[in-house]
């Protein structure tokens, strides 16, 4: 989906997010462009129309990291609306975070991202990690560690 058609959507889009820990720690990204230039979050994007979505988070993490994953399981599904000045949706996404595992390539931070760290669960609190995302890295923890 060509980036400007994302502001001021017609309708939700449909998004995918990474979740991949490495013992206690958790792959971030630096977003490079709007929304959200600035931000840490989780590796992921847009699906594409007819793409599956295990195939769009394979194909995100790989474009932003240079990581090949597999897909375990989903963690959570949540709303991001950013509103802008006068309180209209300027942009509105549908996120699927998937728990994936790193099956192969070498980190490298590409496309719209500045920077690809495992940063320490520990360490978290010193990042600028988008609203929403602390509780489901948190979450995803909890889950593994009781599996």
């Amino acid at each position: 989906m060509a980036r400007g058609r994302r502001r001021y959507p017609k309708r939700p889009i449909l998004g995918v997010g990474a979740i991949i820990l490495k013992r206690d720690r958790v792959l971030l990204v630096e977003r490079a462009k709007s929304p959200l230039k600035g931000f840490w979050s989780l590796p992921g994007g847009v699906l594409e129309t007819g793409e599956h979505l295990q195939e769009g988070i394979c194909r995100e993490v790989l474009e932003e990291t240079g990581l090949v994953v597999e897909p375990l399981r989903v963690v959570t599904i949540f709303e991001r609306i950013i509103r802008d000045g006068k309180g209209k949706p300027e942009y509105h996404y549908v996120l699927i975070d998937y728990l994936c595992r790193v099956t192969g390539g070498a980190l490298q931070a590409a496309d719209d991202v500045s920077r690809a760290v495992w940063v320490p669960r520990q360490a978290l609190d010193r990042y600028r990690i988008t609203e929403g995302t602390l509780p489901v890295i948190e979450r995803a923890f909890r889950e593994r560690a009781r599996a």
